[in-house]
């Protein structure tokens, strides 16, 4: 019997992209935002910020993203801050992936350090703080 070996297909950024969108989305992720990075830094095309109810839930979205990256043939993703749960960073290479607990989200606010506005999280961060 002959072995065939096939070579796994690296995805586009926008393939990984919408990957990971659709994960988030399964896994009922709370105020979704995506941020195209193309023109600000090299780091990556693309970062995705979003919030889960739970330490338990933020981990679990970070624990399914890289189980999908992996299914896909993009093992190369890794995660940190599982064991916490308030904030869970994914590399995924050209798709950066920020979980938070919504009231860790508030107070580091990375999304305006990127200039984008989010309107729902400055009402969070003006009742929390």
């Amino acid at each position: 019997m002959a072995t065939i070996i096939t070579a796994k297909k690296s995805l586009t950024p926008s393939e990984l992209l919408a990957l990971i969108q659709e994960t988030l989305n399964d896994d009922k992720a709370e105020d979704l935002v995506t941020i195209d990075l193309t023109d600000k830094t090299a780091m990556a095309d693309y970062m995705i910020i979003a919030s889960g109810s739970s330490s338990r839930r933020v981990a679990s979205m970070g624990e399914h993203i890289v189980e999908a990256l992996k299914d896909a043939g993009q093992g190369r993703a890794a995660a940190e801050g599982t064991e916490q749960g308030d904030w869970v960073l994914v590399d995924a290479g050209d798709v950066i992936i920020h979980l938070f607990r919504p009231e860790v989200r508030a107070f580091y606010n990375i999304e305006q350090m990127w200039g984008v506005e989010n309107p729902a999280l400055k009402q969070q961060a003006a009742r929390l703080y």
